[in-house]
């Protein structure tokens, strides 16, 4: 009862605070970290704890996932170059700096557990940076960059930490860690490949949307624990099979399928991503408390965590600025988009840490020299990173002066995007072979129909790319808003044909769908123009 009871406040404080965050113009995820840290001290508040397996076995998988099939294949080879220099280069010697500042500092810390713990610090967790900086209408390509980097990066620092702690128990060489690392990522990748078809193709066969979203929910795992148990990276096979799924999954899955999936799903990683945040905050009296004093106490440990935190911050900005100077080089084909420097100084602060960098923490073996002072090290970067960072983000934003594409340009390139849908489906009612679809000859006023409605969509997203503010609607947007106003006066009928009774629930079931998605399709289209909310 005490767990179920502290679920449905945790869902209600996560759901209050996202709805405050954008009055106050702060991420909801600073809030819930500092919210959970002040929760964590209050008198009588009992420690809070969650196995690091939990998370990294079931919490972890699942939002890889989520952010995975939300990411375009194309943003992810497109931006192949600057995702590898981040999510590898740099986690590699994020570890190794600050693994050797480690070794200094803790004069019986071995090299190999310093650089554990280096590993474990690396990776950063996008969740704020892009929640700001799609509030704040950052690039798209900038903004694609931290999503890559956030998927790939994981892998990178725990195929490496799992590589330091072998390391500590006996030589490895530089040959066995290229080898480990080179076989984690190619069996992982190949394995979460191979589940993303398998997967796609069962769900595709699949006719009732509910059971297919419901297998949906096995998919990050079904990716996770066998790359795993075969020492591959259980990361990149989710990853690879999220980038698969929301790739292949536009032309495999019917319309119902997606948008039950879409919802599901962005519904669950809400609830995993903020949840974690405040779990991060609430762990910090377990963290504290469990830190012994006869061999580094709190303060020296936060210190050590300040420490660290500078010289990851110092690494990012250099690592990014060499990544910037060398996308400057002159090429045959010039990149319009190509990040400068007043992009890179944004991707240098946008380097916040996450539930990963406090879950990998609490997994370093116990035999390990100064342990809890090492947990606490790294939940310090976490927290530091995450509150310092990114509450300040958006003034490093305005100040390096980084605009997205304007909602003007939104509006246009959405307006030639459905311009040149609909031309392509015009080509196709003049097609004879149409006939087939509409089971024998085709009345002359149902393709004039079609081509009215084709033609509806096409004149209200232009309407909105020459739309000026202040200006009344114009005609198409009319004919929505008093569209969704006969639906809603349809609603009305139908809620009262349920309750005089008289209808089978069948029958009610499929008129409420009907209107549902009339409803949602009119929704989608007004909100067309608002493309990067």
């Amino acid at each position: 009862m005490g767990l179920a009871l502290i679920a449905v406040l945790g869902v209600v404080v996560i759901v209050a605070v996202s709805l405050l965050a954008p009055k106050v113009k702060v991420a909801a995820p600073l809030i819930l970290a500092v919210l959970g840290i002040g929760i964590s001290v209050l008198p009588g508040m009992p420690p809070v704890h969650v196995a690091s397996a939990v998370i990294l076995s079931g919490v972890l998988p699942p939002l890889l996932y989520a952010s995975s099939i939300s990411l375009p294949l194309a943003d992810l080879r497109s931006n192949i170059g600057s995702i590898s220099a981040l999510a590898v280069v740099l986690v590699v010697v994020s570890a190794f700096g600050t693994g050797f500042l480690l070794f200094t500092l803790f004069p019986d810390l071995n090299l190999a557990s310093a650089i554990a713990l280096g590993a474990v610090i690396s990776p950063t967790d996008a969740v704020a940076a892009t929640s700001i900086g799609k509030r704040l209408g950052l690039p798209p390509r900038l903004l694609a960059v931290l999503e890559g980097e956030s998927l790939v990066n994981d892998a990178s620092a725990l195929v490496l930490l799992r590589t330091a702690i072998a390391a500590t128990a006996g030589a490895v060489s530089a040959w066995q860690i290229l080898g480990t690392f080179a076989y984690s990522v190619v069996l992982g990748v190949g394995l979460g490949v191979a589940i993303g078809y398998l997967t796609v193709f069962v769900r595709a066969r699949v006719p009732d949307p509910v059971l297919a979203t419901a297998i949906s929910f096995v998919v990050p795992f079904a990716a996770y624990l066998p790359a795993e148990t075969i020492g591959a990276s259980g990361v990149l096979s989710v990853v690879a099979a999220g980038l698969i799924t929301g790739h292949l999954g536009a032309t495999s899955f019917s319309a119902p399928a997606r948008l039950s999936e879409r919802l599901n799903w962005r519904t669950f990683q809400f609830l995993l991503e903020n949840g974690v945040f405040l779990l991060m905050g609430l762990e910090l009296k377990t963290i504290v408390e469990g830190v012994r004093h006869d061999r580094l106490d709190v303060p020296q440990a936060i210190l050590f965590g300040l420490l660290a935190t500078a010289v990851l911050i110092g690494i990012r900005f250099v690592v990014v600025a060499a990544m910037t100077a060398i996308g400057r080089l002159p090429r045959k084909t010039p990149d319009p988009e190509m990040l400068g420097a007043r992009e890179g100084v944004v991707l240098s602060w946008s380097g916040m840490r996450g539930v990963v960098t406090v879950a990998a923490a609490q997994s370093l073996p116990e035999g390990i020299p100064y342990r809890e002072q090492l947990v606490l090290i790294a939940y310090t970067v976490a927290i530091v990173t995450l509150v310092v960072q990114g509450a300040s983000l958006p003034v490093v934003i305005r100040i390096a002066g980084v605009k997205g594409t304007p909602r003007e340009r939104q509006r246009e390139e959405f307006a030639e995007l459905i311009d040149h849908i609909r031309l392509k489906g015009a080509e196709r009612l003049d097609d004879p072979a149409l006939a087939a679809v509409g089971g024998g000859e085709l009345d002359p006023a149902v393709i004039e129909r079609v081509r009215v409605d084709s033609a509806r969509r096409s004149d209200y997203a232009r309407e909105q790319s020459t739309a000026s503010d202040g200006q009344g609607p114009a005609a198409n947007e009319q004919y929505a808003l008093v569209r969704r106003d006969i639906l809603l006066h349809e609603r009305a009928a139908l809620v009262a044909a349920r309750n005089r009774g008289g209808y089978s629930s069948t029958a009610l079931a499929r008129a409420q769908e009907m209107l549902d998605l009339e409803e949602a399709g009119l929704d989608h289209s007004r909100g067309g123009d608002g493309a990067g909310h």
